[in-house]
């Protein structure tokens, strides 16, 4: 697990694993039956998802500006393109511009394939590259 991840007390309920993969973080979050929202499809829960892609980002940025604090997000927009299946669900994200306080970034969430997203973050997140 990212060392970042490892700190937040809900990615370990989640179960959020990372890897390094090609220079690209990965993080995983396995399926686990805690994380259904609609039993009767039966689908993940979105609050879940979500939470995968934003820790997902806070990673990558983490990853990319080791010295900064933890990013707090400004602002967080997720697009659910389709329904979570009872599956593991991977996740990676993009700094898509990171200036000395803020930085833009785009997460993407898949299952079976990546280029079939099941949700798709776009974030600001406030960065804190003073802290110690």
């Amino acid at each position: 697990m990212s060392d970042i991840l490892s700190k937040l007390p809900y990615a370990r309920f989640l179960g959020l694993m990372s890897v390094i993969d090609d220079d690209r973080l990965i993080v995983t979050m396995p399926f686990d039956g805690k994380l259904i929202g609609d039993p009767i499809l039966p689908a993940l829960h979105g609050g879940s998802t979500a939470a995968l892609l934003e820790f997902t980002a806070i990673a990558e940025i983490a990853r990319v500006h080791p010295g900064a604090r933890l990013p707090r997000p400004i602002n967080v927009s997720i697009a659910y393109l389709r329904s979570g299946k009872p599956l593991e669900v991977r996740a990676s994200a993009r700094i898509v511009k990171a200036g000395r306080r803020v930085a833009h970034v785009h997460a993407m969430a898949w299952q079976a394939e990546p280029d079939q997203p099941i949700a798709t973050l776009t974030a600001h997140f406030l960065m804190d590259h003073d802290a110690a």
